[in-house]
């Protein structure tokens, strides 16, 4: 599916693409909703009917990744609540043997994740994949999410790449249009980001189930 000599750079998503997303739409979906309604007083369906329209005129905004927004939004400690279900975090399959090989290579690999601060520190703790990263970066220091043509400007000024031999791997289809517009040559998206949903079709992007596809070559 790749070409590895054509790729000097890997920049990597992490929920949904390393990680199983999973453990954020349990969260978002039914871990907040249940804990607003306690707090509010609600059935849990009145909670979700509130939710959900704010989650939606959030997203593909830096707000909707940001865990101090809905702290004070929702009036909810969103990082406690994060560690209570900690537990839930797990690494995709196979995601831990790609990692050590594209370690091993001579090629620059980056987190790159829309994730806050707090959520990316508490992840990279309950999973131990930092010390295959050259860098962690959260586009919270950019103050503009990956979806965002700023954000790509930002990045490479601070850490600079060849856009033609540059590989990006997300499960967000706006994301990857993004990185797309930009000039990254190489994109991937992911079919199965969440363990407990069917696979999805993708037509976009070339995309993979399992990081074992990309392992030739490697």
């Amino acid at each position: 599916m790749i070409d590895w000599n054509k790729i000097d750079t890997v920049l990597l998503d992490m929920d949904g693409t390393l990680l199983d997303l999973n453990f954020d739409n349990h969260f978002w979906k039914e871990f907040v909703p249940l804990n607003y309604a306690r707090k509010h007083g609600l059935a849990l369906d009145q909670a979700k009917d509130e939710l959900v329209p704010l989650f939606k005129r959030m997203e593909g905004r830096l707000e909707w990744y940001c865990l101090d927004y809905w702290s004070e939004a929702l009036a909810l400690d969103i990082v406690g609540l994060k560690a209570e279900i900690a537990g839930l975090i797990s690494v995709l399959p196979h995601v831990v043997e790609f990692l050590e090989a594209v370690r091993r290579s001579p090629r620059k690999v980056l987190l790159v994740t829309n994730a806050h601060p707090g959520s990316l520190g508490l992840k990279m703790e309950k999973t131990c994949l930092h010390p295959f990263f050259d860098e962690i970066i959260s586009s919270h220091a950019a103050g503009k999410p990956k979806e965002h043509a700023e954000f790509w400007h930002w990045l490479h000024r601070r850490q600079p790449f060849d856009k033609s031999r540059t590989l990006l791997i997300d499960d967000s289809l706006a994301v990857l249009n993004s990185a797309r517009a930009f000039g990254i040559q190489h994109l991937l998206s992911v079919s199965r980001p969440d363990s407990a949903q069917p696979k999805k079709v993708i037509i976009d992007y070339p995309a993979i189930e399992d990081f074992r596809e990309l392992m030739a070559g490697l």
